[in-house]
């Protein structure tokens, strides 16, 4: 009995050592995939923001519990929170807030006085004036006009705002009393147009006043009249007339006595692309208005300033500035005639401006229409000269980081001493921080090295920047707080405030003692986490990162989502054929490689990745693991001009696009073949966007490579998309034929010898779907055969149907099983 009890027992013990199976792995179909993404997925929280006394969190979200399958749009939640021991951060769950409580919420931005005590700020087109500290909320306008863009005076006794997107007013905030501070006027001076005496009417008029008496004395008697009634009235500011031209920021300066603005006229003959709808309401076929070619004649753009005390507007001059006749390199090499070589005033337009907040210095950025030059520099009012305090100048293009966009000033603003200016550079090849002292002229660069400062701001009391940066990796951003008495190369007091490995998007509290951070990882999605900071002159150590510890506030996947092991693709670099490092990310089949690979080209052009964060292109992401699932080995490239890597990278395709970066596909291949067992002959490749243009380049001029491409949404020739993009990187197809020559794949379609998938949206707005319609007549012609075309008649450039984006994948997916 006891041996028959022994071996039982033994036999239990056995059974219960044995090991539980891991359960099976979902299987990932593209309808599954490609499904809605909030009832699939989950939604992120995003666009959080802080109320005034940094005790509540505000986002928008559609956590999985509330079903978001039954709902339109986000909610607006909030947590709260209290301070426990130890200064431990104690949040409450996410609430809802209730329509009443979200109608009655002050806007999350606005100016606020130097005690910071008030803030400004704007709702529904009327202005409302906030005491942070009681929460009270002042009505300040109540009008059918939007009035926008409220400002405190520099005695903070008024506050000044633009109304209907035109004059400048001034409200005393003590009597109410509103004051018109400009009188924009549309169409012509109605003065102007009024004929001008001749000499001989001059001659007459003198005449008749010498010989009579009576006329002379009652001319005299009228202009006392007139002089005295002007006199005697109340003062108002002079009649600006547009004359057709538009206006744009219109600013008054903080002690109010001169306002600057910027005219811009629009040409008259320059052509508007039209976009067919073809599935409409009215079951008509309706036009879209879209966008101007590249190359089509530009705006001009005129920078004034009035003197309201003197009561004159006078335009700023930009003639002297150093290189303003500078020719483009590009065209000091081609053939020149006499028009070529004479100098011309290069088209500029100038942003701003940025004053010091006693209204000591005034600075305007000047940015050349050929975006080869970039000027930060002093403007004087009183004089109108210009003093250059910062030249950027790019034989390719200014870009970068901080650095703006065409017709905005960059990241930039003033120090406490209100003499120096803090501004981002790509001077390096990387953009970071500098200082300038605008009286001497005396600049400090705050950071420096081989990564980009991605985003600043100025800490409340001026004494520390906030950075976001990829320093520690290309793929990673961080959150830093720096000294602005820092050294040259800031270093010893650059502070690190996040600790999590991927991406930190951090929105600090109104107090700064706070801050939330949205952050992801490669393999999930965004969440919003907080934590407590130390004031910045606490005895901490320099791996502050390390001891903060965030708490997460939000939970959002569906269970449905969360059941499929989502992989963590593996981050490698590859060399490329010049030397330079190629970052990207690797997905890798369990099993070992099949032989059978697929390279995805990320769009947008100046975009990264090959990151450690949730990608946007997550619908892609889910794809790779579905293709990996199935056997694939999967590639996903930074190649030359993606974001990330400094200008030279983001430069790299200056006057060739599918040169360098085509290049950096071909070397991946080849490291893909020599690396990770992936057979030569089954390699696919496809994108969308840049991505399909890449993957055109690809599949027609290195058809020995790739195998099968998927073209989405792709460009087919340059010199039919978009002016502010295309001519930054190519110039303009009537000066510079060459660079789009070589970099419109529909000149090469004849190399096409693979199996070639189109798929394009008919109301596509920015890649016009002409393109793809051009594309296809020209492979007509050439009587290629190995190609097939999908139109998706109710889908812009990002499509939103699930159903369209299952097409489309089901179609990618078959292409690459059957040919790869």
């Amino acid at each position: 009995m006891k041996k028959l009890l022994f071996l039982l027992a033994l036999l239990a013990t056995n059974v219960t050592a044995q090991p539980t199976p891991a359960p099976p792995r979902p299987t990932l179909t593209v309808e599954t995939i490609m499904q809605d993404p909030r009832t699939w997925v989950g939604t992120s929280p995003t666009n959080p923001f802080w109320s005034d006394d940094a005790k509540t969190l505000y986002f928008t979200w559609s956590p999985a519990s509330e079903g978001a399958s039954k709902i339109k749009s986000d909610s607006l939640y909030k947590v709260t929170f209290t301070a426990g021991r130890n200064k431990t951060l104690i949040a409450s769950a996410p609430v809802k807030v209730s329509p009443t409580e979200r109608r009655n919420l002050p806007a999350s931005t606005g100016p606020v006085n130097r005690a910071r005590t008030q803030r400004l700020f704007e709702r529904q087109g009327d202005l409302f004036l906030l005491d942070r500290a009681s929460g009270h909320v002042r009505q300040l306008t109540n009008t059918v006009d939007a009035e926008v863009d409220p400002t405190f005076s520099s005695d903070e006794k008024s506050v000044v705002f633009r109304r209907s997107g035109s004059n400048l007013f001034s409200m005393q905030l003590q009597t109410g009393q509103l004051t018109q501070l400009t009188d924009f006027r549309a169409g012509a001076n109605p003065d102007a147009a009024k004929a001008k005496p001749t000499d001989e009417e001059k001659f007459l008029k003198q005449d008749q006043l010498r010989l009579s008496g009576v006329l002379s004395e009652r001319k005299a008697r009228k202009d006392e009249a007139e002089r005295i009634s002007k006199a005697d009235g109340p003062k108002r500011p002079k009649a600006i007339y547009l004359d057709g031209k538009v206006l744009f920021n219109p600013q008054a300066s903080p002690d109010g006595k001169f306002v600057t603005f910027r005219l811009t006229k629009n040409p008259a003959n320059a052509k508007i692309a039209q976009v067919p709808n073809y599935v409409t309401e009215s079951g008509y076929t309706e036009e879209i208005p879209a966008r101007i070619k590249v190359g089509a004649p530009l705006p001009t753009h005129e920078f004034f300033v009035y003197d309201v005390a003197k009561d004159t507007v006078r335009l700023v001059s930009i003639k002297n500035l150093p290189g303003i006749t500078d020719k483009p390199a590009y065209l000091k090499t081609a053939t020149t005639t006499k028009a070529d070589t004479a100098s011309k005033t290069r088209s500029v337009v100038v942003s701003g401006p940025i004053w010091s907040s006693d209204g000591s210095v005034c600075v305007v950025v000047v940015r050349s229409l050929d975006n080869k030059d970039r000027w930060i520099c002093r403007l004087a009012p009183e004089t109108l000269a210009l003093t250059v305090l910062d030249r950027q100048h790019s034989d390719a293009w200014i870009g970068g980081p901080g650095i703006g966009a065409t017709a905005s000033t960059g990241s930039m603003g003033f120090l406490a001493d209100n003499q120096t200016l803090w501004f981002q550079s790509e001077a390096t090849g990387y953009s970071h921080l500098y200082t300038i002292h605008v009286p001497s002229g005396t600049r400090k660069a705050l950071t420096s090295g081989k990564f980009e400062v991605q985003q600043v701001q100025l800490s409340n009391d001026k004494t520390h920047f906030y950075l976001q940066t990829n320093e520690v990796h290309p793929g990673e951003q961080h959150f830093y707080r720096l000294a602005v008495n820092a050294p040259s190369t800031g270093e010893a007091e650059r502070v690190r405030l996040t600790n999590q490995t991927g991406a930190n998007d951090v929105t600090l509290s109104p107090d700064e003692t706070r801050m939330v951070i949205r952050y992801s990882s490669s393999n999930q999605p965004w969440e919003l986490y907080a934590a407590t900071l130390d004031a910045p002159g606490s005895k901490r150590s320099t791996a502050l990162a390390a001891q903060i510890a965030p708490i997460k506030l939000t939970s959002s996947q569906t269970d449905a989502f969360k059941a499929y092991p989502w992989r963590e693709p593996a981050l490698v670099t590859i060399p490329a054929r010049d030397g330079q490092t190629i970052y990207a990310r690797l997905y890798k089949p369990a099993s070992g490689a099949t032989g059978k690979s697929v390279v995805f080209v990320h769009g947008a052009g100046y975009l990264q990745n090959a990151h450690k964060w949730w990608s946007q292109y997550f619908r892609e992401y889910m794809f790779h693991n579905l293709l990996v699932d199935k056997g694939y080995t999967v590639l996903d490239i930074d190649y030359r001009a993606s974001a990330g890597y400094g200008s030279d990278w983001r430069t790299g395709i200056y006057r060739h696009m599918g040169g360098k970066d085509l290049d950096d596909h071909v070397d991946a291949a080849k490291w893909l073949v020599q690396t990770q067992g992936v057979d030569a002959k089954r390699i696919g490749i496809y994108g969308g966007s840049y991505g399909g243009f890449i993957t055109l380049m690809a599949m027609f001029t290195t058809p020995d490579v790739f195998k099968a491409g998927a073209a989405l949404r792709p460009v087919t020739d340059w010199a039919a998309y978009n002016h502010p993009y295309t001519a930054s990187i190519l110039n303009e197809p009537q000066s510079d034929s060459l660079a789009y020559r070589r970099s419109s794949p529909i000149n090469f379609a004849e190399g096409l010898t693979g199996h070639l998938l189109i798929c394009h949206g008919i109301v596509d707005v920015n890649v016009h779907v002409q393109d793809a319609i051009r594309l296809s007549q020209r492979l007509i012609e050439l009587k290629k055969e190995n190609w097939e075309m999908a139109l998706y008649p109710v889908e812009d450039h990002g499509f939103v149907e699930p159903t369209s984006w299952m097409d489309e994948y089901k179609r990618i997916l078959k292409l690459f099983d059957e040919r790869l």
